[in-house]
């Protein structure tokens, strides 16, 4: 570590082999990996050549996240039903704009991973015999799930932080990216390192610059969750994308953001039990009175009503093929209803469903089949739902009792907010990204296609920090960098990011936070889970502008740590223009409805009878996918010079590798080091 002065800042430089950017699951596991990878090669102090930076150890998904039992997705470890890698990754690939050979690499690890996660301490359970049983998560058609309860990846990212610090991995916290260096152009491109300010030791006089300079890099940042103003993102979880298209990484599947049923007091997802408990949900006006039983107007028989309330458990995430004929997403079509009119909507853990007076009373004796069956096997079959929530999941309870919120005398407000993106940064099966000696990882990698089973992310992330781990130490080595003949282009970036850091310091400008709200306010208006192509294009336009704006006016400061509030408000302007960019670019190709977000369109299917179209008095409607489209993934790069500021194109899919070789030519292949090719 050195000192530097430049334009009267002093930078503070320091120097890895590999510096891993965010501090959950995900990253936590590459620096675990690449630890054990440097020491079974014998390498000095491995310790030593590697960092995670973070903006804060206990921020992010990883860390504040969860829902009912939240998932961890896997190959099957059952006794008696065969799964394999293949099966696996079919499931992962079912919906289309998925890289075979990355599902393949997931299916792969997964197990791997998994008994990894199991040394490493988080407690999975386990029946006698030893064998680690599942259940059925959403978009899975076996039951390869697992959890360790409601905080799971939170386990997860505690256990390897504990490693972590065993082995003497240094980990900055409190620093905020603010630039990432590069070097060369085309295809001798490369990052070379992270600017970040030190949020601990920002003041007026001092910007707290510190430069990692770096060999390799891995992106372990997460989603961009601070885009949506309706978001159960934990708040805080800003990423960091606008950084990395500014850097020259390639995005795929930015329109594939993934949207459910949460609650919003404490941000926290109402999948699983929560919805398979069977609760009341009620509509009241903005001051919590004048209650209202909005579902009953849409459903024929109670019946149909709880059983599509309890469906929601496993058939979370809002699902535009899940919505005509009365299936379970057309709840979050009238949650999303009712709160535009300006009322509130809550969960009610006291009560059963109530229905109009033509409907029979609630009875859990005549609940459809799969409801039925579920609550008799799981022994819940109480007279209420919060005694049947406890009976399935007490800690699900406990969670809430955590945060201040007691479900035995209160409701849950909820609404259907932004909860995933399944895009992020194109990567190659060694999670490589465009960028040689670039990697992502976890949410900011674009490895899910259009849609995911529940809790393949953490696997995802898991299996992913492996394979860049073990392509850097096999194919880069694990010697720090010399960037000495590329001083005068890295002290130029440092002095234009010095000098746009002293103008936020200003009495003029916009201000941060403003900023902010009109992002998140537009993306949850227009890029969240109803998407209409005249309104995508006007957000897209109005997003551009706003970046235009922030380029000629800057920010204006009340005090230091404002500029660490302009830094972001910066990049996720730049953000959310590619992502209505893409929205846009895909409405015009006539996607239609898939995934997790529903076309408006006057030509196509009912949403319900009932549900009318306020401009032509007729029943609201919706575009069918177009599928064909599942065999392209929509890639999107900046371009300063475009006038929407990024271009778009189509890539075809990886399919996933056939080839079968022999043991002793595999084996042969693995001594030589053939198997790190592109």
């Amino acid at each position: 570590m050195e000192t530097r002065k430049m334009a009267n800042q002093n930078v503070t430089i320091h120097s890895y082999n590999t510096v891993i950017v965010g501090s959950g699951a995900a990253g936590m596991n590459c620096a675990v990996h690449l630890y054990e990878f440097m020491s079974q090669k014998g390498v000095e102090n491995p310790e030593k050549r590697i960092a995670v930076v973070t903006a804060g150890i206990g921020l992010g998904a990883s860390r504040m996240s969860g829902s009912d039992k939240q998932t961890y997705y896997k190959m099957g470890t059952s006794p008696d039903v065969p799964d394999s890698a293949e099966e696996f990754a079919k499931s992962l690939t079912a919906a289309g704009c998925c890289h075979g050979d990355l599902a393949l690499a997931e299916a792969i690890g997964s197990l791997r991973e998994f008994y990894h996660l199991v040394q490493a301490g988080v407690p999975f359970p386990h029946d006698p015999i030893g064998s680690y049983c599942g259940y059925k998560t959403d978009n899975d058609p076996y039951e390869r799930a697992t959890s360790a309860g409601p905080k799971t990846s939170r386990v997860m990212s505690e256990c390897l932080q504990k490693q972590v610090r065993r082995s003497g991995i240094e980990i900055y916290d409190q620093q905020e990216a603010a630039h990432l260096l590069t070097t060369g152009a085309g295809k001798s491109k490369q990052i070379i390192g992270v600017i970040t300010i030190d949020k601990k030791n920002i003041s007026e006089d001092s910007s707290a610059i510190n430069v990692f300079y770096c060999s390799n890099l891995v992106l372990a940042a997460g989603g961009p969750g601070e885009l949506y103003k309706t978001s159960v993102y934990p708040k805080g979880q800003v990423g960091i994308h606008g950084l990395a298209l500014q850097a020259g990484l390639i995005g795929e599947n930015f329109t594939e953001s993934q949207f459910g049923l949460a609650s919003i007091k404490f941000r926290w997802n109402v999948s699983g039990s929560f919805c398979q408990a069977i609760p009341r949900i009620f509509s009241a006006d903005a001051d919590g009175n004048n209650e209202r039983e909005f579902l009953a107007d849409f459903f024929g028989s109670m019946s149909k009503m709880a059983t599509n309330i309890f469906l929601k458990g496993y058939q979370w995430p809002f699902d535009p093929q899940r919505i005509a004929g009365h299936k379970s997403s057309l709840v979050d079509i009238l949650v999303f209803r009712e709160r535009q009119k300006g009322r509130r909507v809550f969960m009610d853990f006291l009560h059963n469903p109530i229905g109009k007076a033509d409907m029979k009373k609630f009875d859990i004796n005549v609940l459809e089949p799969e409801a039925a069956e579920y609550l008799e096997k799981t022994e819940a079959l109480q007279a209420t739902p919060i005694e049947r929530l406890f009976a399935m999941n007490p800690p699900a309870i406990e969670i809430y009792t955590e945060n201040g919120i007691d479900l035995y005398s209160e409701p849950l407000e909820i609404a259907v907010c932004a909860q995933h993106n399944n895009g992020g940064f194109a990567v190659n099966k060694w999670w490589q990204s465009n960028i040689p000696r670039t990697f992502v990882i976890g949410e900011m990698a674009g490895t899910h296609g259009v849609k995911r089973p529940g809790g393949s992310a953490l696997n995802a992330g898991q299996a992913g920090g492996l394979r860049a781990a073990e392509y850097i130490v096999n194919v880069y080595g694990c010697d720090p960098p010399d960037y000495s003949d590329k001083q005068a282009d890295i002290d130029q970036q440092l002095t234009q990011l010095i000098a746009r850091l002293e103008a936020y310091k200003s009495s003029s400008g916009l201000v941060p936070e403003e900023v902010i709200e009109k992002i998140q306010s537009r993306m949850t208006a227009s890029a969240g889970h109803i998407r209409e192509l005249k309104d995508a294009r006007k957000a897209l336009n109005e997003a551009v502008n706003l970046h235009k704006d922030i380029q000629q006016q800057g920010f204006k400061s009340k005090n230091a740590g404002d500029i660490v509030s302009a830094i972001q408000a910066e990049h996720l302007a730049l953000s959310s223009a590619a992502f209505l960019k893409a929205i846009v670019e895909l409405l015009e190709q006539g996607e239609g409805s898939r995934g997790s977000h529903l076309v408006l369109a006057d030509d196509g299917t009912e949403i319900h009878p009932d549900i009318i179209n306020k401009t032509t008095g007729k029943a609201l409607k919706f575009k069918p996918e177009q599928e064909q489209l599942r065999n392209s993934i929509l890639q999107i790069e900046y371009d300063p010079d475009e006038p929407d500021l990024f271009r778009c194109s189509n890539t075809k899919l990886r399919p996933a590798p056939t080839d079968r070789k022999a043991f002793e030519l595999t084996w042969q292949d693995y001594r030589e080091g053939k198997i790190y090719g592109p």
